[in-house]
């Protein structure tokens, strides 16, 4: 979900090397706002199975999943109010409450039991969820972002005072413009200085809107933070299975990915995960016990 990022940023470097300098001309297309709010209904969270732990758990009412790894126990407060549907798929798979295409065929069991953590980068997240290793595998199905960006103040947040956002404006530019190449950039080097400059001055919720992210703004949207729960994607409303847990705060993500729960005990586990390296640690089994 983040290399895709890196080679972005080489495209940034290009246009940065030819000299965003001068204001030649401009059509005026990221002078305007496009974005528009989505139809959201909040569903209400429902556990199916009843289950319990021996762990101990916060005294707060809430859902909470306790991930039994074979590093140590990482217990999480899922977000049943702020990503609803998120959470729902999540619990479901976890407790075998919602049917998946694997290689077998369909499948209706605990999806997560058995899996490992296959991507772990020390001073950023561990990622798990993805039945084939590799992190190209999902549950064979693909749902939308629960995200309310102007609940991350992304509305107010201006492209030029936020540099993590940078690969997000190149693309909107090159998409917009339709560059594909670096003569194609050469050749429109005038509009692309104009158009730059304009877009600066737009909120980041209008880039992001303008790359295919869409945003909701009946929930009240988590910031990625410092052991956040959110759901890996491969772009906008491509969630299924692979889910991540910061062991930092990433800013550069918020409006990217849904946050979903919160680790409330075990972040010396999750550094041990990270200590460990990609693929070291397994996930016994998730158990998810409702609080409420």
């Amino acid at each position: 979900m983040y290399k895709v990022l890196g080679k972005r940023s080489l495209l940034i470097w290009i246009c940065i090397g030819l000299g965003f300098t001068s204001i030649l001309c401009s059509d005026k297309r990221f002078k305007k706002m496009n974005y528009q709010p989505v139809t959201y209904s909040r569903p209400n969270v429902v556990v199916k199975k009843s289950e319990t732990t021996n762990v101990p758990l916060p005294s707060k009412p809430a859902v909470y999943a306790v991930i039994q790894t074979t590093a140590g126990n990482l217990v999480l407060e899922l977000f049943t109010n702020e990503a609803p549907k998120t959470v729902q798929n999540f619990i479901d798979l976890a407790q075998g409450e919602k049917e998946f295409i694997s290689e077998k065929g369909t499948e209706r069991r605990p999806f997560y039991d058995g899996l490992k953590f296959h991507r772990v980068i020390k001073d950023f997240m561990i990622q798990g969820g993805c039945p084939r290793g590799d992190g190209g595998g999902g549950p064979g199905y693909k749902f939308e972002d629960e995200i309310n960006a102007k609940s991350l103040g992304l509305e107010t947040l201006k492209v030029k005072d936020a540099p993590q956002y940078q690969s997000q404006l190149q693309r909107a530019l090159f998409t917009e413009m339709n560059i594909q190449s670096r003569q194609e950039l050469e050749e429109k080097t005038a509009e692309v200085e104009a158009a730059y400059t304009d877009a600066l001055e737009l909120p980041v919720i209008e880039i992001l809107h303008r790359i295919g992210y869409r945003y909701n703004e009946v929930l009240t949207s988590k910031k990625a933070v410092r052991g956040s729960l959110a759901m890996a994607n491969a772009g906008p409303n491509t969630n299924g299975s692979q889910f991540f847990i910061n062991q930092v705060d990433t800013p550069h993500l918020d409006g990217l990915h849904t946050v979903f729960g919160q680790l409330v005990e075990g972040m010396d586990v999750l550094d041990r995960i990270i200590d460990k390296g990609n693929l070291q640690t397994t996930i016994k089994h998730i158990t998810v016990v409702d609080k409420r």
